[in-house]
């Protein structure tokens, strides 16, 4: 009987534990979201007002409308554009930046900031050729025609051409939906990869780099690539019937964002990719893009036990965050 009365306030404790980790994830995802929501809409409503003073018009619709007849309204053209082109232009020409500081270790304004210190200085051009490759192969092969479907579904189902853009409050709401359907399903399907049976037929590929770079972002198998790295993305667009527009710009954030989150460099003003690094260098944390799930189920313990969770921030400084927060001195053995 006091077995069993002890397993019952046990298991009455870890339920209450839960329940208060529950709370506590849900107030993160909030405290996250409705800052991020605040910043954003104040710092758009500045540009929205500065632009309107200066052009006496519409800025925005102004030049979408232009952008709309430039192409005489031929809806896969503008739909491939702003779908493909732009945020593939985002994503080489962010990450071209970071590759010249990869192979030549110059410029120090940006190699200063490496997070794991001799990793990739320089970088194996041989490894660097190999994730080119493969980073092309996936957008041209797997990415594009991927958009043949979602085109044909954005025309049946959403206002994806319509000659009126959305407004900034709607983009905002949008942007929000898109970031919690993109952290649900990267997060399930991440762990997914990492069973033991996926792993090593699919998943190990992106986990050849230890130490990763911006442009192993794209570098995974073709089947992760569909599973991980694209659908997740486009699904938000596609359950809002979202505007071509609104697309484009989410889909160069969210390249923007993973490439950031690969970089190896805790860049100054930028989202600490501190959390996706220690990733890679440990396997079994930190599977999400928030950590709002990696808190709720336990994926980040160790991760807050480091000093690369004390550097998880935006650095808002020049000093370099592995300086101000350097690692423990190893001891001698």
């Amino acid at each position: 009987f006091q077995m069993k009365r002890d397993s019952g306030y046990s298991t009455m404790a870890e339920q209450q534990k839960q329940e208060e980790k529950l709370w506590d994830a849900l107030k993160i995802s909030a405290y996250v979201f409705s800052t991020g929501l605040l910043m954003f809409t104040a710092l758009v409503n500045c540009v929205s007002w500065f632009l309107q003073d200066i052009t006496l018009g519409n800025f925005w619709q102004t030049t979408w409308l232009n952008f709309y007849n430039f192409f005489e309204g031929d809806e896969w053209t503008i739909f491939f554009f702003g779908a493909a082109l732009v945020p593939a232009l985002a994503f080489w020409g962010f990450n071209g930046i970071l590759m010249v500081a990869d192979i030549t270790g110059k410029p120090t304004f940006i190699t200063r900031y490496r997070i794991q210190l001799g990793k990739n200085d320089p970088v194996d051009t041989k490894k660097l050729c190999q994730a080119i490759y493969t980073a092309l192969g996936n957008q041209f092969f797997v990415s594009f025609p991927m958009l043949v479907p979602m085109f044909y579904v954005m025309k049946w189902w959403g206002n994806t051409f319509s000659k009126e853009l959305p407004t900034f409050q709607w983009f905002l709401m949008e942007l929000s939906i898109f970031t919690i359907i993109e952290e649900i399903l990267f997060y399930y399907t991440h762990r997914l990869v990492h069973h033991p049976v996926l792993y090593k037929h699919i998943h190990k590929k992106h986990h050849e780099w230890t130490a990763p770079i911006g442009v192993v972002s794209l570098y995974a198998h073709p089947v992760e690539h569909i599973l991980s790295n694209t659908l997740p993305v486009m699904t938000g667009p596609i359950v809002m019937g979202s505007h071509i527009v609104s697309i484009s710009a989410w889909f160069s954030l969210a390249l923007l964002t993973t490439s950031i989150s690969h970089c190896g460099y805790h860049l100054p003003f930028l989202p600490s990719p501190e959390f996706h690094d220690f990733h890679h260098l440990k396997f079994n944390q930190c599977y999400g893009v928030l950590g709002v799930l990696d808190y709720l189920h336990g994926t980040d313990r160790v991760f807050r036990q480091t000093k690369a969770f004390q550097r998880h921030k935006v650095l808002l400084g020049l000093t370099p965050l592995s300086e101000s927060i350097p690692e423990a001195p190893k001891r001698a053995e």
